[in-house]
């Protein structure tokens, strides 16, 4: 009689978007995954809005999450870009060339958290809340040979700890996994540009489904109309130095006036926007990771913001977390560690380096100073219309990963 063979096990740092769209990937793929969140349950509030790509969506649809997110939000499916005097620039279609009936979609980050991690309940996984991780150990020695054979432990500040054949680092951008499984591994690299955002009470005439972005004099202003009259809005303003969280604080108390001040020169509705918000979101600072050396070690791994952090800028961030969810639950279905995470790492490494590089150059594009506005407002009429004919940002969108494919 042939010994039944357990089931495999996943543990996965970290419940946000990443971590969340995982387990349930892992989950399909049968592998059975528990959630490690570092913060408690009431957390859930934290952070505005994301954008969430059609390539994301088509994540979201091969694992049969679309209708988890149905209602929520609403779409977006065209940019356009304005001078800080109003002039209109250009235009861009975000829902590529497939053709598929995916449209990018805007949706408050909060309600994303909730509705993914209500559906990963239903499928069975379990999130375990105050587990921040501490450390990382492998099974004795004496295990060896056993059943027990190359499991790992993930070990919580709290005492406890959680064992499974691989841990899945999707902690983010200070990623604890990150250092485990490299501990010189480097810094998030500071780009320099403060952000924030908020939900304006008010209807300026946006035209609807289109993301209003604006090169001001001395920042970047982004503007939507949004279900119900509201207006949802987000700013990156010029910061040469890295902020401490200090430092934050105390930039937050005159934020309105600065953002009020900042955006004074434009002839758009940025100044009526920001004085019809309730709550402005406090200044944070902005990051990306050029190149993270080692990706995984032993049993461990890390995905999303914990392996190629991109600015906001690229507006891949959540969609990049969700195909590497995929790709992961694919490689790790169809091959053992470590063969699974060496042909994860080659399918996917080119790829989000290549973004991140390309969100790094779109952040610079934000503060020129005023030659570069002058160039830069002269060439983008241009570059628009050369992108409608041949947009060079398809390979972003079209890019797709199928479920039954091999890694």
């Amino acid at each position: 009689m042939t010994k039944t063979q357990r089931t495999r096990t996943a543990a996965v740092i970290g419940g946000g978007i990443a971590g969340t769209v995982t387990a349930i990937a892992l989950r399909e793929a049968g592998i059975e995954a528990d959630v490690y969140e570092a913060y408690d349950y009431s957390a859930d509030g934290v952070g505005a809005y994301l954008t969430v790509q059609v390539n994301g969506l088509a994540v979201l649809r091969e694992l049969d999450l679309l209708r988890a997110i149905d209602g929520l939000g609403f779409d977006t499916p065209r940019f356009t870009f304005h001078s800080g005097a109003g002039k209109l620039l250009g235009s861009m279609d975000t829902t590529g060339s497939r053709g598929d009936g995916l449209v990018t979609r805007t949706i408050r980050r909060a309600e994303l958290y909730q509705a993914l991690r209500d559906e990963a309940g239903r499928r069975g996984v379990r999130i375990h809340y105050g587990k921040r991780l501490a450390s990382y150990g492998d099974r004795p020695e004496s295990y060896k040979d056993t059943e027990h054979a190359d499991r790992a432990t993930a070990r919580f500040t709290d005492g406890t700890a959680a064992e499974a054949d691989v841990l899945v680092g999707a902690d983010g951008l200070l990623s604890r996994m990150r250092t485990l499984i490299d501990p010189g591994a480097p810094r998030p690299r500071y780009v320099p540009l403060l952000n924030t955002g908020g939900y304006a009470g008010i209807d300026v005439g946006a035209e609807p489904g289109t993301m209003h972005m604006v090169f001001g004099r001395e920042a970047f202003f982004c503007y939507m109309a949004a279900p119900g009259g509201q207006t949802w809005w987000f700013a990156n303003v010029p910061q040469q130095a890295e902020l401490t969280p200090a430092q934050l604080a105390v930039a937050n108390e005159g934020w309105r006036d600065r953002l009020l001040r900042t955006f004074a020169p434009d002839r758009v509705p940025a100044t009526t926007i920001i004085q019809a918000t309730g709550d402005i979101l406090a200044p944070w600072n902005t990051y990306d990771f050029p190149r993270v050396p080692h990706w995984h070690r032993d049993r461990m791994i890390v995905i999303g913001d914990a392996a190629h952090a991109t600015s906001p800028t690229s507006g891949q961030g959540a969609s990049m977390a969700m195909e590497d969810a995929l790709v992961l639950a694919q490689a790790l279905r169809d091959h053992p560690v470590p063969e699974a995470f060496t042909r994860y790492e080659a399918a996917r490494r080119d790829r989000v380096e290549k973004i991140v590089a390309d969100g790094n150059k779109k952040s610079g594009e934000k503060m020129p100073g005023p030659v570069g506005r002058i160039v830069r407002d002269a060439m983008l009429p241009l570059v628009f219309r050369r992108e409608a004919r041949k947009p060079s940002t398809a390979w972003v969108v079209d890019h797709r990963i199928a479920w039954g494919a091999t890694v």
